[in-house]
């Protein structure tokens, strides 16, 4: 970590200085190194001879994110968030949604299945969507001057602490051409044995935003080695510590016994994503109510698009130890190989054409249609006559895809955005999904309230892994029908009365998931014990669920309460378990000091979800899995209390935070998924700081 912020901070000095001599060079300097075209916040001329600071230093700055299809646009806020900050790190997610595996960094599912992301073909990489960068999350910049944030996290202290460490640059070339940079760096030691987590990514972005031509680039690359343990050998450790006390002394949680040793999973990727168009329109004169000087503004009325994706990763499962191995699992094809190895690559391209919204007064939505291809291959270990070994085999599939877009974004009543696709030649031939969103904003009491509608109908070629997968544990070819999801929801928002009220239903058919096959043998002494395994199944029937969300704050003076509450049913909880409830309840006050320069929350808040049988992690394949149904047992009804104060000072976000304060015991603990209990009682603390120049 030391090593890895060392360089970090190199780096950003680097490249502040270019950025400062280029904003030098782009906006002039007289002969008395006085800028001709700068001024500070109070209209005097700006001296870039001096020292910047506040009052002379250019500040103002947006963000984006961009859509991996057509480069589209999404305005997000700008990272300098006074409230909350001190739930930014958490890897169960800002309101506590998830089941993790206790270290930071460490594979997730969520709680609410309305949550849940579909599974892609980058398989192994989706349990770690907390760090886990894709094209469409990278943020984009737009700034007058350079802008830098630091940001650290650290969770305890000495062999055993967590540590993150994050780097964000951005600066502009001109108001057109911007370009930055992304590090973010995860190290948690794990406070349990045979735990660690090494989670890193870096990203490289740029735009150029052109009357007639656009473009987005990003290209990233993450390296994650996480060390797997098979969880704790005695959840008694837990919830009986005293029971388990080695000679009246309850062991700390480092001195727990695990299931296995010497196990890494380790994925490496690279991500590069280009994304532009051309633009086709004519400029025209626009005053406004404020300015009646007419300027000339350009209005696009048709737009040509190419997006190229290109996707690589290498998966390499490494396990030593053969004799656990044999007593662990339940087969082992790959004899006393300690590796095996699975790359993906994939690339793929789309095309579009685009009438744009809003050129005359009768284009009242914008229509784009679209061709996309894709070609993807898959590489992992295959068997000779029936004899598995390490032969590599490539798998090739290709796909060709076409579609269509109809979208209103324009104007302050009416949003609406449907999009439709198609597979009609390769691998996934007949998948296809409509997809449609849209808000309608009305008054209601003095206030504008806000209906959110989200629909769509998906017919889905399940990704490869589960149709194929050879590994030192696990073997596979299946052959499994479409995936067919239909989902409608709705959400109604009254700002006013700080009140969201959400719900909504999915019918699921063909749902394809990762079961628990174990099998169990009886030893001398009539004990049980079970060889792990695991298979994929199809549920043949449909499954339905039903979601509905609240989330209603509270404010009396400087006390604040923010409540979430999610209630969701799932008609089929053997092969789709979930909680009935997940709640979230933050409890603080919120006060200005020092002519209200200063910035202080004092409070805590609670995570709970209600008993339901948990999904089980599989540490050989890096994901979560059905429980064993001869052994299962129920998790949750345990409150997870933290207690914090966050600050927040001009630029600089501070936090201190005592983590899971009530640290019970007993059947109801804190364990979320079986054998891996969340960490302990401990102290956090994180540091945000955004430098202008």
């Amino acid at each position: 970590m030391r090593k890895i912020l060392i360089i970090s901070i190199l780096i950003l000095f680097c490249a502040n200085t270019f950025a400062q001599n280029m904003m030098q060079s782009q906006y002039g300097t007289s002969a008395s190194g006085v800028s001709s075209d700068r001024f500070d916040r109070n209209g005097n001329p700006i001296d870039t001879t001096a020292v910047n600071d506040a009052s002379t230093i250019p500040v103002g700055l947006s963000s984006w994110v961009i859509d991996e299809r057509f480069g589209n646009k999404t305005t997000i806020p700008v990272d300098t968030l006074q409230f909350g900050f001190q739930n930014t790190n958490d890897n169960g997610g800002p309101t506590g949604h998830y089941t993790y595996l206790g270290n930071l960094g460490s594979p997730r599912i969520s709680h609410v299945f309305f949550e849940r992301a579909e599974t892609t073909q980058e398989f192994f990489t989706d349990p770690y969507d907390f760090t886990y960068l894709t094209p469409g999350k990278v943020k984009y910049t737009n700034t007058k001057s350079p802008f830098t944030n630091l940001t650290y996290y650290k969770h305890g202290s000495g062999r055993r602490a967590e540590e993150r460490f994050k780097a964000y640059f951005a600066v502009n070339v001109n108001k057109r051409l911007g370009f930055g940079f992304d590090i973010d760096y995860t190290y948690g030691r794990g406070k349990y044995l045979n735990q660690s987590t090494a989670l890193f990514n870096g990203n490289l972005f740029a735009y150029y935003h052109g009357d007639n031509y656009e473009m987005h680039f990003s290209f990233l690359n993450n390296n994650y080695k996480v060390t797997e343990n098979g969880g704790i050998s005695d959840d008694r450790f837990i919830t009986h510590p005293v029971e388990m006390a080695d000679g009246g002394r309850v062991l700390n949680s480092y001195e727990i016994q695990t299931n296995l040793e010497d196990i890494w999973n380790k994925n490496t990727g690279y991500h590069a994503f280009l994304t532009h168009r051309y633009n086709l329109g004519f400029y025209k004169d626009e005053s406004t109510e404020n300015d009646t000087i007419a300027k000339e503004v350009f209005v696009p009325v048709t737009s040509f698009i190419h997006t190229v994706k290109v996707d690589m990763n290498t998966r390499r499962y490494i396990s030593y130890n053969d004799t656990q191995n044999k007593n662990y699992f339940k087969n082992n094809y790959l004899g006393n190989d300690s590796t095996d190895i699975t790359d993906y690559m994939s690339v793929k391209n789309t095309v579009g054409i685009s009438l744009r919204e809003g050129f005359n007064k009768w284009a009242k939505a914008g229509l784009t249609a679209f061709v996309s291809f894709e070609h993807r291959r898959f590489s992992m270990t295959d068997s000779i006559n029936g004899k598995a070994g390490q032969f590599m085999r490539d798998y090739k599939e290709n796909t060709l895809s076409v579609g269509g877009q109809l979208s209103k974004t324009q104007g302050k009543t009416l949003h609406y955005d449907v999009l439709g696709e198609i597979a009609i030649l390769g691998e996934d031939i007949g998948q296809f999904s409509i997809e449609g969103k849209g808000d309608l904003n009305f008054k209601l009491f003095n206030d504008t309230v806000r209906l959110d509608a989200n629909a769509y109908i998906k017919n889905i070629n399940p990704s490869f892994y589960y149709r194929h997968f050879h590994s030192k544990h696990y073997w596979w070819d299946n052959d499994l029908s479409m995936i067919n999801r239909t989902r409608l929801e709705g959400k109604l928002s009254i700002d006013r009365w700080r009140t969201q009220l959400q719900a909504g239903v999915e019918n699921i058919s063909n749902y394809t998931y990762l079961d628990n096959t174990s099998v169990g043998s009886t030893g001398s002494n009539g004990s049980t014990t079970y060889k792990n395994d695991v298979a994929v199944r199809q549920f043949s029937g449909s499954i339905q669920v039903f979601n509905a969300k609240l989330k209603q704050d509270f404010k009396f003076g400087i006390l604040h309460l923010d409540n979430e509450i999610v209630y969701q049913k799932s008609s089929n909880s053997s092969v789709l378990p979930l909680p009935d409830l997940v709640l979230y309840h933050n409890l603080y006050i919120r006060a200005g000091l020092a002519k209200k320069v200063l910035t202080v929350e004092l409070g805590a808040d609670v995570r709970y979800f209600t008993q339901y049988y948990a999904p089980d992690y599989a540490p050989a394949i890096g994901q979560f899995y059905l429980q064993n149904p001869e052994t299962k047992y129920k998790l949750g009804g345990y409150p997870l209390v933290n207690g914090y104060i966050n600050l927040h000072l001009k630029r600089t976000r501070i936090f201190v935070m005592m983590y899971n304060l009530v640290q019970g015991t007993g059947e109801k603990s804190y364990i979320f998924a079986p054998h891996y209990p969340l960490n302990p009682r401990g102290f956090k603390f994180g540091i945000s700081w955004n430098f202008f120049d």
